[in-house]
């Protein structure tokens, strides 16, 4: 890199120390320099072929519920939605749709709802259990539960959960999550790594109120506690949520978010980093221009469309109605990319040497 000036200083050293401070993360954040940008996705992108090579990782996705006690300010599945159809997949119908998501190839399954209680730790146990013979790892995204909970399906077989801490800004935490306790949260993915799961988190990127000094405090944090898995979507405001009249930029949030995620890239190394559907829905082909900005795993949808059309988090989602095309166009864009379809069960190559939560 021959340009002088402090972003190019950075990019610099970031390229040859793949560090940097926060002060210096929320420079090249506010940066708005295409020359500087592309640089920065080109520098993630050769990391990413250093440290995790070409294979991008398939997750087959299932939303198994849209009921959650939760209320956060953002998500349209908060407890308080009344517009929203709820629903409740039976453990059957779950297993017979991972027996299909396991034919198809796919190594690693996500099962994944709101923060709903009526799925009981032990139930869950068993069908952890019977998923695992299917020869697949199993992640889990449920929320917040009791360490004995973690431990049981820990036990069942259960190999990574990700737990999303939205934002490491704690009064910014605390505005959007009115009934949920920024530490408590931060306790249970402290308990899941302890437990030996491969633990995930992630942020949103353009919540209101949020700064670039709280995107680059997040990015510290992900480097700091040593994520094996981290997402990293934008926001998209929810018309049935208390931010839904939010002004949305989706131009400026989409080269935002690619910027936050190769910045990761970077600084946590062989973390595991989703091209989000958000960020599809944001930007056509923005799943694509991520997996060029650090991204190495892609999680297609297999909840059947009449579910999915109800897993409303945000508006926009695609509603796949055929698996096998879909799954078939997805395994072409990756191949388009010069990128390989791993066949593998998608594990993080390495722990780097964080050591917050490990304690």
């Amino acid at each position: 890199m021959r340009n002088s000036g402090k972003e190019w200083d950075l990019l610099n050293k970031l390229d040859r120390e793949e560090n940097l401070t926060q002060e210096e993360i929320v420079i090249l954040l506010g940066c708005r320099d295409r020359k500087v940008e592309e640089q920065l996705f080109y520098l993630a992108d050769e990391k990413r072929k250093k440290y995790v090579g070409e294979e991008v990782h398939l997750r087959g996705l299932v939303e198994f519920s849209n009921f959650c006690r939760r209320n956060c300010l953002y998500c349209g599945l908060r407890r308080d939605n009344r517009k929203l159809k709820r629903y409740r997949m039976s453990l059957e119908e779950l297993y017979n749709l991972a027996e299909k998501i396991a034919l198809q190839g796919l190594k690693t399954i996500v099962l994944q709802s709101g923060e709903d209680l009526a799925y009981d730790a032990k139930s869950l146990a068993s069908l952890i259990h019977r998923i695992k013979k299917l020869d697949v790892a199993v992640a889990l995204s449920i929320g917040e539960r009791e360490p004995w909970e973690y431990a049981l399906w820990r036990d069942a077989g259960a190999d990574r959960y990700l737990l999303k801490q939205e934002t490491f800004d704690r009064e910014l935490f605390a505005k959007l999550h009115p009934d949920d306790d920024f530490d408590q949260r931060l306790e249970c993915q402290r308990t899941l790594k302890e437990l030996g799961y491969e633990v995930g988190s992630g942020n949103v990127v353009g919540l209101p109120y949020q700064t670039l000094q709280s995107l680059a405090l997040d990015i510290k944090k992900f480097q700091e506690w040593d994520f094996d898995m981290i997402g990293i979507g934008p926001f998209i405001p929810n018309p049935d949520t208390p931010l839904g009249e939010e002004v949305s930029n989706p131009e400026g949030k989409y080269l935002l978010t690619l910027k936050v995620l190769a910045l990761t890239r970077v600084l946590t190394k062989t973390s595991n980093l989703p091209a989000t559907t958000a960020l599809g829905t944001l930007i056509p082909g923005g799943r694509e221009k991520a997996l060029s900005c650090g991204a190495n795993v892609f999680m297609p949808n297999f909840t059947p469309s009449f579910y999915q059309s109800r897993y409303i988090i945000y508006p926009g989602k695609g509603i796949e109605e055929s698996w096998e095309n879909y799954l078939l166009e997805v395994k072409k864009m990756i191949e388009r990319k010069g990128r390989v379809v791993s066949t593998g069960y998608g594990n993080r190559v390495s722990s780097g040497s964080g050591e917050a939560g490990r304690r």
